[in-house]
């Protein structure tokens, strides 16, 4: 590893580090399959936690928890059953053509052969069922399997570009990899509930509590309050 790359490797560890001291250790328990998690994050695209549960409990309590019953069902009937989730018109065909996958492909609706692949190959997987990009696929993993995979939310990409670990407009894809590249596996689930903590809290995107903020020392948005012209993404 060359000198600046172990240097930010020791700073993301201080980061990871600063962050446990401030919210604690989170506990990893999977509260539901990784099946069902995959259908609810497709659910979650551009709404809130609560709509997207809303949704999701709802689309199960209309079919009595029978996906096959979804995956037959009329379009307008799945549409109608997660309208609160909003953008119900992709969502829609989004879920009935992921179950159509799996029923095809496993003759069950279940993720559980994830479990048997490396993390790259299971993320590569999960990226074929439409509407299912690289945050999606690692929340399924991480949540679900507490496999090596970092997801990107729009708080921990604030986050993560207002600290410097990246450019100030870096893609969700590519701090994916800088974390993934800097930190061992076995510290992405705490980082990555404690870095949305922080984003929800205190580094927000408007106005940011950079006064009340715990990461002062190894923050470049706050060594150069006043220079940034614009709040980054997010």
């Amino acid at each position: 590893m060359a000198a600046e790359n172990r240097e930010l490797a020791s700073r993301a560890r201080r980061i990871y580090q600063q962050f446990l001291a401030e919210y604690g250790e989170p506990e990893w328990k999977p509260s539901r399959s990784g099946f069902e998690q995959l259908i609810q994050t497709i659910l979650s695209a551009n709404t809130t936690d609560r709509n997207s549960g809303v949704a999701f409990q709802t689309l199960k309590d209309r079919f009595d928890s029978d996906w096959d019953a979804v995956r037959t069902a009329p379009l307008d009937e799945i549409k109608d059953a997660i309208r609160v989730a909003g953008m119900y018109n992709q969502k829609a065909p989004h879920i009935v053509q992921t179950l159509e996958i799996l029923f095809r492909e496993e003759g069950c609706y279940s993720l559980e052969h994830l479990r048997e692949m490396e993390p790259a190959d299971a993320q590569t997987y999960l990226q074929r069922f439409p509407g299912v990009g690289h945050k999606t696929a690692s929340i399924v993993l991480l949540f679900s399997y507490g496999m090596a995979a970092f997801p990107v939310d729009t708080h921990v990409q604030r986050v993560t570009q207002r600290l410097g670990m990246s450019g100030r407009r870096a893609s969700a894809e590519k701090i994916k990899a800088v974390w993934e590249e800097m930190l061992p596996a076995d510290t992405y689930f705490s980082l990555h509930v404690n870095m949305i903590r922080h984003g929800r809290t205190v580094c927000t995107a408007r106005t940011p509590r950079c006064a009340n903020c715990v990461m002062q020392d190894d923050c470049d948005y706050y060594a150069r309050l006043g220079e940034w012209d614009d709040a980054p993404p997010g």
